[in-house]
Parts: C-alpha cells; sequence; structure tokens
C-alpha cells in the first residue's frame, strides 16, 4: 500500500473545515485505511489525537462514530463497492467510499449532503484524482440502492458483517445463538460503571445521576447499567474516584475469586486495571498486578491513584517466574489472560479485519503457557479464576479440559451451579468466559 501523508499534516487537515463533514469522512478514511492495512485502532486515534490535541469534543465524537460504525459494518461496503467498481481504489479513497456508504446507510435522511462531503473530502485525497468516481460510485449506489441491499442480505460475510471464519466457527459452537452473537457484534456496546465501595454507597451514586438526569438502573451483579453511554467528564464521582467504567460482564470477576481479608493475590495480565481496582475495593488483600507491557502497567499505577487503592505493580511477563515470583504462594490467582478478544468486538471493531483463524490456535498456546506456569504459584488448597473475554470453545471450555487433564491435582469449583460460565454477548454485557480452578490441599 503506497505510504501517505502524516495526519497532522495531511491535506484534509489543512484544507477542510474542521467542523464539516468532509473532514469527519476524510480523517476516518485515513483511520479506516490504517487498519485495512493492519494497524491497530486504537494506536492509530492515539496518534490521531496526539497531532490533533485541539480538535473539539464535537468534531471527535464525529469522527469517532463514523469510525467505529464502518468498521461495525465490516464485509458489508465491500461487497457493495466490487459490484460498483471494477477493480478497489488507492487507499485512503477506497476507505473513503466505505465510510461514505457507512453514513448513506444509517443516515439515508441525509444522502445529497453526504454525497457532496464526500466528493469535496475526496478532493483532498492523493491530489483530487479520483473526485469524479466517488461521486460517480455513490451516486450509483444511491441510485441501485434496493438492489444492493437486496444481494447483500443473501451474501454470508456482508449479511453478518464479520469475516467467513469467524461466523463458521460460532454457527458449529452455538448452532442456536450464533446469529445472535454475530448480532451483538455489531451493535453500540452499552456503558456499564462499577462502584467503589470504599468511597461511595450505591444508593448515593444513584442519587446523583438521577440529579444529572442521567436514567441508570442497578444489574444483580451490582454494576449499574446507563441508558445511554455518555463521556466520561459527564459521569457523577468519576474524577473523585466514586465510580469507574467497567462492563457489567467483567464485573462478576472479583465476586467469582472468592476473596477474603488477608489473602496474598496476584492479578496476572492485570493491564487497564478495572479487576485488580475490584478486587481491592471488595477485600483487604496483599495484591501483586504484573502486566507484560511497561506502558499498560502504569495505567494499572494510574487507575489505583485515582481510586484511592494501593497494590504492587510490577512489568512482567507472568510466564517467566524467575523475574518476579518471590517464592511465596498465592491463595487467589485472577488469570484474565491475552485472547482473541471476540466478546468485546463490538468495543474493538477493528479485531474483525485484523484476526485470523489460525490466531485463536496462537492464543490457546500462549493461555496453556500462562495457566501452567500460574499453577507452580498457587498454594495448595488455593483458587485460581480463569478468564477470557471471548466466545470460542478453543479460548475457554476446550482450553479448561485440556487443563485439568494435564494438571491432576486440579478440579473445577462450580459457578452459579455450573461448572464454568459462558456469558454471551447482548444488550446488558459483553462476552466472557469464567472457571474456578482449585487446587488440592
Amino acid at each position: 500500500m503506497p505510504s501517505r501523508p502524516p495526519r497532522s499534516t495531511s491535506p484534509a487537515a489543512s484544507v477542510l473545515a474542521e467542523d464539516s463533514l468532509a473532514y469527519a469522512l476524510a480523517t476516518t478514511a485515513d483511520l479506516i485505511a490504517d487498519v485495512v492495512a493492519g494497524g491497530n485502532l486504537t494506536e492509530a486515534l492515539a496518534a490521531l489525537w496526539s497531532a490533533r490535541p485541539a480538535t473539539p469534543p464535537g468534531v471527535r465524537g464525529a469522527i469517532l462514530d463514523l469510525t467505529y460504525g464502518t468498521l461495525r459494518d465490516y464485509g458489508r461496503q465491500d461487497f457493495i463497492l466490487a459490484r460498483l467498481l471494477q477493480k478497489p481504489l488507492p487507499e485512503p479513497v477506497q476507505s473513503l467510499l466505505r465510510v461514505a456508504l457507512y453514513r448513506l446507510d444509517s443516515r439515508a435522511d441525509t444522502a445529497h449532503t453526504i454525497v457532496d462531503q464526500a466528493v469535496t473530502a475526496a478532493a483532498t485525497l492523493l491530489a483530487g484524482r479520483f473526485k469524479g468516481v466517488v461521486n460517480g460510485v455513490l451516486r450509483n449506489a444511491l441510485r441501485q440502492s434496493a438492489e444492493l441491499k437486496r444481494a447483500a442480505d443473501a451474501d454470508m460475510v456482508a449479511e453478518f458483517r464479520h469475516p467467513p471464519w469467524w461466523i463458521r466457527r460460532l454457527r458449529n459452537q452455538y448452532p442456536d445463538t450464533w446469529r445472535a452473537i454475530l448480532a451483538a457484534g455489531n451493535t453500540h456496546p452499552p456503558m456499564a460503571l462499577r462502584v467503589n465501595r470504599r468511597r461511595a454507597e450505591v444508593r448515593e451514586v444513584l442519587s446523583a445521576f438521577a440529579a444529572a438526569d442521567l436514567p441508570v438502573r442497578e444489574l444483580s451483579n451490582g454494576a449499574l447499567l446507563l441508558d445511554r453511554p455518555v463521556p466520561v467528564a459527564r459521569v457523577p464521582g468519576f474524577a473523585e474516584g466514586r465510580v469507574s467504567v467497567q462492563d457489567a460482564g467483567a464485573q462478576y470477576a472479583a465476586g467469582y475469586l472468592d476473596l477474603a481479608d488477608g489473602q496474598r493475590v496476584l492479578d496476572a495480565c492485570a493491564a487497564p486495571g478495572g479487576k485488580t481496582s475490584h478486587i481491592l475495593e471488595r477485600a483487604q488483600v496483599d495484591l501483586l498486578a504484573l502486566d507484560a507491557d511497561a506502558v499498560r502497567a502504569r495505567r494499572v499505577s494510574e487507575n489505583l491513584d485515582r481510586l484511592g487503592l494501593s497494590a504492587e505493580v510490577r512489568a512482567a511477563d507472568c510466564r517467566d517466574l524467575s523475574r518476579w515470583w518471590d517464592g511465596r504462594p498465592f491463595q487467589r490467582i485472577l488469570a484474565d489472560v491475552p485472547c482473541s478478544a471476540s466478546g468485546v468486538v463490538r468495543r474493538n471493531p477493528d479485531i474483525k479485519w485484523l484476526r485470523r483463524s489460525d490466531d485463536v490456535a496462537r492464543f490457546a498456546a500462549q493461555q496453556a503457557e500462562i495457566l501452567d506456569a500460574l499453577w507452580q504459584v498457587l498454594a495448595p488448597g488455593g483458587k485460581m479464576l480463569y478468564v477470557t473475554c471471548s466466545v470460542f470453545a478453543e479460548e475457554n471450555r476446550d482450553q479448561i479440559a485440556a487443563f485439568t487433564a494435564r494438571h491432576p491435582d486440579s478440579c473445577l469449583v462450580p459457578i452459579a451451579g455450573q461448572p464454568d460460565c459462558q456469558y454471551l454477548p447482548c444488550a446488558e454485557h459483553d462476552g466472557f468466559f469464567y472457571a474456578l480452578l482449585e487446587k488440592a490441599a
């Protein structure tokens, strides 16, 4: 793929009005092109805001909405473009068309404005050579919209907006619910909060939200679910460490770990620190938080500081015991391991572009290494909670079955009356897997 100007010096940044749709379309096209080339969306966004720190919140919001929406629609735009183009256009023009098609699908009532602004954006890309092509493609898409929709709805990838291997895997593993799982992966994620019980009572937090006219309800596990997401700056009590943003499904972890005051606890893959903080909010424990990435480990410390909590935080690969373990066993271990993130794809829609089928086996091998290493530092009679944000069996039930076969001194402790717990993504929470392992005394 040909190199493109840095975002800080791109034509869109200097020519287009910052509050225009054309600016948002061109900037989003640049981000999508990064992902198509194999880049990570989180890193691309960080680079963008670093290059353009004065971007107004409203403009940021428009760019984020277009970026996440376009990536959640993965597969559909390319199916339509393949019918309207003889061959793909150079980037970022091809991605500009992806973004414009997403916008046309979600805001059909403003079709004329969208086409006009997309053409204006195209004039700033690749010396404007494809301005006429963009205009023609989008007008053809409007004229043929009914026919294109019928064809897209009949195509597996265009309908479900996931890669073929992903669809087949879910269809095989979840014959009754695979469509619902895929549909959930294409939706806007819910926004849930966790109350820091060391600084606030739930009733106080609920009163603050009522006063701010932010409808919220308490779920069975104590999570607070907002009726609609809002910027963190609008969350009452966030800056004071009274609440944290954490998916409701992730908030089961601290409860399932069976904590008690005085325990020595290890959070082995801790960043960014949500579950670490929740453990410390629930019990007075001696906690060591590890993360292999030093930058991400600093985020754990920052989160603890905001919440008024304390733990030892170290940057280390938990598999390399010689680098961090002092020989003292842990009574509880949280193993929130790296995974495909297939249960949180609506929050990270670039994953659908970047993951490959064989990545699942690679993650599974890494998870097995982590489990085997951590088992060595768990005290006899201790418990280890295995967690992923995946819905794939290879990383979840298959992984735990293989582990218990390798370790006869391990047994599964039932969770809510079941051997394990697989949460599937829905309107209230993301997809998570939990299994609690106990070591023979």
